[in-house]
Formats: C-alpha cells, structure tokens, sequence
C-alpha cells in the first residue's frame, strides 16, 4: 500500500501538484463571469449623447453707431500762385511736384525795369529832401528879419509855406520809394502757403503777368485736408434727439460729443486717423432733400488725395449701457426676431425680442433677455429638436475667474 500511494503523490507532482478538477473549476467560473458582464452590458440603458452648441453672454456695454456716406477729399487750402507784374519769365526755382514752404522763392521775372523805377522813387526823393532843407534855411533867414522889420508878412508866410511844401514832397517821395519797392519784389515770386506745388503752367522765358499769362502754379496744402460728404434732412432730425453734435445752432449742443469721421483708403482698409466734423451748411438743398457736412481730417503721409472719392464713416449716436449679443445668435421668422436662451445646465428657451442698432458683427438688445443670461450662437437646427444641450465656449468682455461663470462643469 505504501507503495501504492506513493506511486500516486510522484504521478501527482509530475503533473505540476494541481489536480486535474481544479483547472475544470476556474474554467467554469471564467466562462458564468463572462455571461454576467455580457448580460448586465446588454441590459444596461444607453445615455445618449447631447448636442453641443457655443454660448455667448448677454452683455451690456457701450456701442457707438455709425452709418456711411459717399464723401470727397478736398485740400483745406489750394492756393494759385500767380504773377502780380509783368515782365518775362527769367527762372524756375522748384521741382515740380515737390514741397514748398511759405516764403519760398519760386519764380524770378525780370525785375531791370522795376529796379530802374525803384531807382527814380529814390532819386526823387533825394531831391525832395534837397529842397526841403533849402526851404528851411530860407525860413530861418527870414525869421530874424521879420522880427527887426526888415522882411514882410507875406515873406514870413511864404517861406513857411514853402517849408510845408516840401515836407509833403518827401512824404509822397517816401510812398513812391516803397511802391516801387514793393512792386520789384514781386519780381520774385514767393509760396504764399506750405504744400506739394503743381507743375508749372507757363515756360521760362514766356511773357507773364496781368499782360500775359497770370498763373504760375498751384500749391496745395496735404497735411490737413477736408472730407465733404451730405446727410438726408431726416438723419439731422433724428440727430436733434441723438448726444452726438452734428450740428449745433447758438450753442444749444454743448454737453454732446463731437461727431468723428472715418474714411476707406482705395485698398478698402480704414484710414488710421479720425477726423471731426466742423462744418454743417444749415440749409437743406430743397433738390436732393440733404444738407453739406465738412470733416477735417489729418494727413501727415499724405495718403490721402485731394479729388479722391472715398467711404466716409460718420458717428451718428453713443449708446450708453445698452444689452448686446452676437450678430449671428438673432434669427428672423417673418417680421419676428428671436434667440435661443441656453440655462447653466443646458435647457434651451426660444425667445422673441426686440432689437435696435447692429455695429459690426454686435446687435443691440431692447428687451426679450435680461443681462447675464447665455444665447446660443450656432447649431440652430439641432435647437429646435432638442430641449437640452452641452453649451461650450462662453464669450465674455471681461475677466472673470473661473469660479464665478456658472456654465463651470457643464461643458
């Protein structure tokens, strides 16, 4: 027996010490495990999976309201600059299409005659001096002789009149001597303004002046220049009630802001510099039903052409602390304006409202939301099946911590 049993324990071990039921055992468990997980996946109810839609925040700040008009650039000064005598064109001092500045000499027309007539306004002069001082010491002899009874009335009078005389001669000699003076100088011709000057409209050497060809050239004036553009009669009745000054009569607008201007280059990019409205004719054309408004604008680069047609940009109104939303979250149904409300846990409301002034890709809000209130801004044909969502990317202006945005967690 001993035999027996140990023949038994060493065929036991050589089969590893695990008996052959136990194998059998683990594997029957492995398989009634796998049909519970099989049967309780199967059983279990499937979540479905919520659309998900950005959100953006009922805000209220300030939007200022613009409206665009066709305007034309004009130079704040053109100035012609002609020959006021005449003579022959001797020099050209500029280069044409170049930048002048006031005081620059830039036409010589030949000054000989006018020099000569400077010339006798002084030698006239010189003689009327002359006779002057002769007139006085006549008048000083006559004097003492008058007094001792040697000389008469009449002598004494007309030595003084003489005097007088000749005190007026240099006096008009004087006025002549500078007429002429002047009337040389405008041998050189000067800028009267700093600007970009045209090119020449006469040659050198042809006849100018009131006897020939007046015009020289044309300076314009680039640095500031005007923006001229018209308003409808009815946008300046709509102003009255507006707290933008486009036009003002004695004074009555003093407490409103000025109106400000923006233009379009030729590219279509906004112009870097704004301009204010000066100017505002205070009668309406009674053929086109508008009125001319003037802007003056800075042009240091000189970007901007005089003639040039451009897009004015012109504040209309500042609205202080009204609600706003995106652009793209109002829909339309007919004549109704509406949008979806999104609630922290994601419910969604259809809602009507009313809407005011839209500025870029911003709509004012009347009334129909309240502020801090969440709208959707996209998947719309998804809101109008579902009542729930997972709103995500919350829109805000300003810095909120995170644990003040209650759409925290439900994204």
């Amino acid at each position: 027996m001993e035999n027996g049993s140990s023949g038994l324990m060493s065929d036991s071990s050589k089969r590893g010490g695990f008996p052959r039921w136990g194998f059998i055992l683990i594997g029957v468990l492995i398989v009634v495990g796998l049909s519970v997980w099989l049967l309780m996946r199967t059983s279990a109810p499937r979540l479905e999976k919520l659309p998900e839609v950005t959100v953006a925040m009922v805000d209220t700040t300030r939007m200022e309201v613009f409206d665009e008009y066709d305007g034309t650039i004009r130079a704040s000064q053109s100035v012609e600059v002609t020959a006021r005598v005449e003579g022959i064109l001797e020099k050209m001092l500029f280069k044409e299409g170049s930048y002048v500045k006031k005081g620059q000499a830039l036409f010589i027309i030949d000054p000989k005659l006018y020099q000569a007539q400077v010339d006798r306004a002084q030698a006239q002069l010189d003689r009327a001096k002359a006779l002057l001082d002769k007139a006085k010491r006549d008048l000083n002899r006559i004097r003492p002789l008058y007094t001792q009874k040697a000389a008469s009335q009449l002598d004494l009078d007309n030595a003084e009149a003489a005097v007088e005389c000749a005190e007026a001669d240099v006096e008009i000699c004087k006025v002549d001597l500078l007429e002429a003076k002047i009337t040389l100088g405008y041998t050189r011709v000067a800028a009267p303004i700093s600007g970009f000057i045209s090119e020449r409209m006469v040659d050198v050497g042809a006849l100018v002046g009131p006897g020939g060809r007046s015009l020289l050239a044309t300076i314009v004036r680039s640095d500031t220049v005007m923006v001229d553009f018209s308003m409808t009669s009815l946008e300046y009745l709509k102003s009255k009630d507006r707290n933008v000054n486009i036009r003002c009569d004695d004074g009555e607008c003093l407490d409103r802001l000025p109106s400000y201007v923006t233009v379009l280059l030729a590219d279509g990019r906004d112009y870097p510099y704004q301009g204010l409205v000066d100017f505002a004719d205070p009668v309406v054309d009674t053929t086109t039903g508008t009125f001319s408004v003037r802007a003056e604008m800075p042009n240091p680069e000189g970007r901007l052409l005089p003639g040039e047609k451009t897009k004015v940009k012109v504040l209309l109104d500042v609205l202080q602390g009204v609600m706003t939303v995106p652009e793209e979250a109002v829909q339309s149904s007919g004549k109704v304006k509406y949008v979806y409300v999104v609630s922290p846990e994601g419910a969604v409301e259809r809602r009507d409202i009313v809407v005011g002034e839209t500025v870029g890709k911003v709509t004012e809000v009347k009334s129909g939301l309240a502020p801090g209130e969440y709208v959707a801004t996209d998947n719309f044909e998804l809101l109008a099946k579902d009542t729930k969502v997972i709103p995500i990317g919350v829109h805000r202006k300003n810095n909120t911590k995170k644990s003040e945005d209650p759409m925290e967690g439900k994204r």
